[in-house]
């Protein structure tokens, strides 16, 4: 299967839009469009597996359990490990922000 990663983005994001690219037994890849989304002010997310994100177009600012942020734009990744609780503080309202999130299995 092939594709763009910019194309079929919708013009109106009511909400995140998240699509699974592939998925095999200890590996997903996602597509996830953002546009002024952000995490609920009391959620995390505390994933089992890690997580390694490359935003490709937009901005964006996770914040950690630690008080922590790291800001994002085009071209920046981040590895997340798993069980590290996060959330999305905000995404650039002007446009879309796309990124590429790849979760996998931490090492046995």
């Amino acid at each position: 299967m092939n594709g763009n990663l910019f194309n079929q983005i919708p013009a109106d994001l009511p909400e995140e839009l998240t699509e699974i690219l592939h998925q095999q037994a200890n590996l997903r890849i996602e597509r996830i469009v953002s546009k002024a989304h952000h995490s609920p002010d009391d959620f995390w997310y505390c994933q089992s597996q890690h997580e390694w994100v490359l935003l490709l177009r937009g901005q964006a600012q996770l914040a950690f359990d630690d008080q922590s942020t790291v800001d994002l734009k085009g071209g920046d990744y981040l590895f997340i490990p798993a069980q590290r609780r996060h959330r999305v503080s905000w995404t650039a309202s002007e446009t879309e922000t796309v990124w590429l999130a790849i979760f996998f299995d931490p090492e046995a």
